[in-house]
């Protein structure tokens, strides 16, 4: 499995900010794909992640009036449209593969890894 990550770059305050994640591979086994953000200095969080078959999405309460999560299945791809940008927001977005099972599996050990894009909001 092969994770892409793009479209990060720079914004002021207020912008908005879509990233996308290219995956290819053996992406039939997905159990769902997610959004991972680190801050300069920080651990790495989840974002938000969503189901690679049927409509389920998950979200950090930090972003969940901000953000959206979404998929494109016929080209393989997700993204994480970024609204009301904050300069917490900036950092490096991971994009993630997940082929966990259950209910759960966004909470479970997430199995490949993007390179990361640069997110750099100024104030």
């Amino acid at each position: 499995v092969q994770l892409q990550a793009s479209g990060g770059g720079l914004a002021q305050t207020g912008d908005s900010m879509r990233l996308s994640c290219a995956a290819s591979g053996r992406t039939a086994g997905f159990a769902g794909l997610g959004w991972f953000h680190q801050a300069p200095g920080k651990d790495r969080k989840f974002v938000a992640a969503i189901a690679w078959s049927g409509s389920s999405k998950y979200y950090d309460d930090s972003v969940k009036t901000r953000f959206t999560i979404s998929k494109d299945m016929d080209k393989n791809m997700i993204y994480l449209q970024m609204n009301n940008l904050k300069p917490e927001d900036t950092g490096v977005y991971y994009c993630a593969a997940n082929f966990g099972a259950g209910s759960s599996w966004y909470r479970s050990e997430w199995d490949y890894w993007g390179q990361g894009t640069q997110v750099t909001v100024s104030s």
